[in-house]
């Protein structure tokens, strides 16, 4: 039985601590293809936050809504971009499809948890700085939505906060 075609709307998931290393996982189908966790909703109505709570805990085993990641960890960025299919993977899309809209989520873990990766998937994993992580994703996207995350979370990176200056005497 041939799976239906996917729906070209998708989410990707930037997993990350409080200290901004972020999980990046390895594909399965593509060794050395870096990315952070994504897929596409399997209904038209799914919400994209069930799309990204969904793709977290098949992908790496993190369950949303669990003790250790409440439910609240889970941020909508309020991005979409939209690009072009790699061509590779069109196949999995209906006959014409060429593009895919893709929604930003960020999701703070506690630390650097264990993995459970889904193996028909990725092969591996990897906790790396946020900026070591950007330069691992094969996707420009990826590495853009995770080059933002100082940013969305309000952490300057350590490059951008400038030399403390000795207190002024009266």
């Amino acid at each position: 039985m041939r799976k239906p075609p996917k729906i070209p709307e998708s989410v990707l998931v930037v997993i990350y601590t409080p200290d901004l290393d972020v999980l990046i996982i390895e594909r399965a189908d593509r060794p050395g293809f870096w990315q952070s966790v994504t897929g596409s909703k399997d209904h038209l109505d799914e919400p994209l936050a069930l799309t990204a709570v969904r793709e977290v805990a098949e992908e790496t085993g993190i369950v949303v809504g669990g003790a250790l990641v409440p439910p609240e960890a889970l941020i909508d960025w309020g991005e979409q971009i939209e690009y072009e299919i790699y061509p590779v993977w069109r196949h999995r899309y209906a006959e014409g499809v060429t593009r895919n809209v893709e929604h930003w989520f960020g999701l703070q873990v506690p630390y650097r948890l264990e993995v459970t990766l889904a193996p028909r998937e990725h092969t591996a994993y990897l906790w790396l700085p946020y900026d070591e992580a950007a330069a691992r994703c094969f996707s420009s996207s990826n590495r853009d939505a995770i080059l933002q995350l100082p940013r969305r979370v309000g952490v300057r990176a350590a490059s951008e906060v400038a030399p403390r200056q000795p207190p002024r005497r009266a």
